[in-house]
């Protein structure tokens, strides 16, 4: 085989239309693993291939990517460096988007590869092209250009030939192009800063995440809301988050969060800012994170019980966060009443709400009332079983009428609220006085999608692994639970076919 494209490539080098035999080459390429590919190409040049890349022809450019993408892969990052940097630096320019895209990748494979990074290192022409394609119109062209670049500052090598010399204009110069391409490098800057302390250092001196703060409190609005995305990604890390304690930025979200009553436009950033606080509750802590910044709390309540699906939305995956953590839980039972007229919203919701808030309600309640077996003290069992009965003064019926109804989407929420339950002995209470509910759990005719087969599978497993299953369900129902486990989700019994025609 590695002869027969030895010739295809000598062919193909003497052809002036060679779309046939390119198309032979791909062929006989996909036809040999990448593993062995590696030993029978290493050593043959590719210029014949790339240099058919300088075409109009858009079927020539695309079968010379699939062969190039084929070829390189069985190469090593190394030899790549080496042999084809050069090649691949022209592709970045190409005007067509898959060849720049294949440029983009290997070159990702080579920064981040030790050896092969220091090639790059020293040319700092194709990390300036690299650069320049974050203002493609592409946006597959300039995702590919980030995520190569944000390799670089896995080094202090990376990072200083980023920072500190001549790149650094480059970026500011490509920053400059449009608010879009300003934002691509801001989520290059986030990316870079996630890495470590050291790298979010190289980006606030250079002035880039202070220019990204600034735009929290600009005039245009749009801008703002995708500022906030931003800065929420560069909370995600401890130091991230505190560079933005020392910043003072959880005061001044707090603040917009207060001020956005009276700004008409709030309805266009303010989802985000109660994004910002709820994955800060979970990361740190929800009392701190609650008792440091109440008009979060209070906006999210508020925002439940608001008309606007959107926000409402929002609220509910924020209270669903909140909720799947035992401090959180504390903390929303410590609002009292409040918390109270937020459930019977949820209710409401899940009954009768549109499709996508129904669904939304069922997952925040499963969250709420999740435990882990090792957090299922009697306060918190009396707590999660006490927030059951706040919802309805029927809730198996409730959720089961959910459960039944024609959308899948219903059907998995419903049957993630039973598997929250599942594990707490008040809930195998609850199933085991439910008629019909344990013959409803194994009747596998329930649910025929994939979905419906995984969340009822889930539940059995957690009434199996409970240890107090067995005495509450009796040991009948807990034997057909695990023999349900043990068939596995997508078990269908065998039936007998019973011919009479021709019988003896």
């Amino acid at each position: 085989m590695a002869a027969s494209i030895e010739s295809l490539l000598e062919e193909i080098s003497s052809i002036e239309d060679p779309i046939e035999e390119l198309q032979n080459l791909k062929t006989a390429l996909l036809s040999i693993p990448v593993s062995a590919l590696r030993d029978s190409v290493s050593g043959r040049r590719l210029d014949v291939i790339f240099s058919l890349l300088n075409t109009d022809d858009r079927e020539q450019t695309e079968l010379c990517v699939d062969i190039l993408d084929r070829i390189l892969k069985a190469l090593s990052p190394v030899h790549l460096a080496q042999n084809c940097r050069v090649e691949l630096q022209g592709g970045l320019t190409h005007p067509n988007e898959t060849v720049k895209i294949l440029a983009l990748t290997q070159i990702g494979r080579m920064v981040d590869h030790p050896d092969a990074v220091t090639e790059i290192l020293k040319n700092h022409d194709i990390l300036r092209e690299v650069i320049h394609c974050i203002s493609g119109e592409k946006i597959a062209v300039a995702k590919e250009a980030i995520h190569s670049l944000s390799k670089l500052s896995h080094s202090k090598p990376g990072l200083d030939t980023l920072f500190r010399g001549d790149l650094l204009k480059d970026m500011k110069d490509v920053m400059a192009t449009s608010d879009i391409v300003r934002y691509r490098i801001y989520e290059l800057m986030v990316d870079i800063s996630s890495v470590s302390a050291v790298s979010l250092g190289y980006c606030a001196n250079s002035s880039f995440i202070s220019q990204l703060l600034g735009e929290l409190t600009g005039d245009d609005i749009l801008i703002r809301a995708t500022a906030i995305e931003m800065v929420t990604s560069l909370a995600h890390s401890q130091h991230g988050r505190q560079y933005l304690a020392q910043q003072g930025i959880m005061d001044k979200i707090s603040n917009m969060i207060r001020g956005a009553d009276t700004d008409p436009f709030s309805s266009l950033y303010l989802p985000g800012l109660v994004k910002f606080f709820g994955n800060l509750a979970i990361m740190d802590s929800p009392q701190q994170v609650c008792e440091t910044y109440p008009a979060f709390q209070n906006k999210v309540f508020e925002m439940a019980l608001d008309p606007d699906p959107a926000m409402i939305g929002v609220a509910l995956d924020t209270l669903g966060l909140l909720g799947s953590t035992v401090e959180g839980k504390q903390v929303l039972q410590k609002t009292g009443e409040k918390f109270k007229a937020v459930l019977l919203r949820m209710n409401q919701l899940a009954n009768s709400g549109a499709t996508e808030l129904r669904v939304r309600s069922l997952e925040a309640i499963s969250q709420l009332l999740t435990l882990q077996p090792e957090q299922q003290t009697e306060d918190l069992l009396a707590l999660t079983e006490s927030w059951l009965h706040l919802l309805s003064n029927h809730p198996m019926d409730m959720i089961c009428n959910i459960s039944t109804q024609p959308f899948p989407e219903l059907h998995c929420g419903a049957l993630r609220i039973f598997t929250a339950i599942a594990t707490q002995p008040w809930g195998q209470k609850l199933m085991i006085s439910t008629p019909g509910f344990m013959e409803f759990i194994v009747d596998r005719s329930t649910g025929k999608t994939k979905e419906a087969k995984d969340a009822k599978f889930e539940l059995v497993g957690a009434l199996v692994s409970s240890s107090t299953a067995v005495d509450i369900l009796g040991s009948q129902h807990y034997l057909r639970l695990k023999t349900y486990l043990r068939e596995g989700p997508y078990y269908v019994s065998a039936v007998a076919a019973v011919s009479t025609e021709g019988a003896e």
